[in-house]
């Protein structure tokens, strides 16, 4: 782990990236025909992602944030967002599923590392969509169980 002077100096260059990064996954999406709306959604849900999960602990690049989509949905954004519910959870999991192949698209990830992550959302969700209800349930102690 880095100090904190050299965690807080990286992740003002990650975080000034990313904001072109945004700008461009927003262009992208635009040219694929999406509503205002839906491209809001998805910019604003990439946003957090890689701005807020990404560089929470750590300072991760986007791109390598592609293995990061389990630990992402299946628990630190049910314990950090307030607004975590089922269908804002597959909605990120469509965000980052058009994120990622947009990186793809720019050469910045490979498509075994798209198509890992595809098959991570499919077979991650009811575990997640799960998850999330147990934690949501005052009558469940231990939510983290399986």
């Amino acid at each position: 782990m880095i100090d904190y002077a050299e965690y807080e100096k990286q992740r003002e260059v990650i975080t000034t990236a990313n904001k072109k990064l945004l700008a461009e996954f927003e262009q992208w999406l635009r040219s694929s025909g999406l509503s205002d709306k839906t491209v809001a959604n998805h910019v604003e849900n990439i946003d957090f992602y890689i701005n807020e999960f990404l560089l929470y602990e750590d300072v991760l690049e986007p791109r390598d944030g592609v293995d990061e989509v389990s630990e992402f949905l299946g628990y630190w954004f049910i314990r950090k967002a307030m607004w975590a519910s089922r269908s804002s959870i597959k909605a990120y999991g469509a965000s980052l599923k058009k994120f990622y192949a947009f990186l793809l698209e720019k050469g910045e990830i490979e498509k075994d590392e798209l198509d890992d992550l595809k098959e991570t959302i499919k077979e991650g969700m009811p575990e997640w969509l799960a998850t999330l209800d147990r934690y949501d349930d005052p009558s469940v102690e231990d939510v983290w169980r399986i």
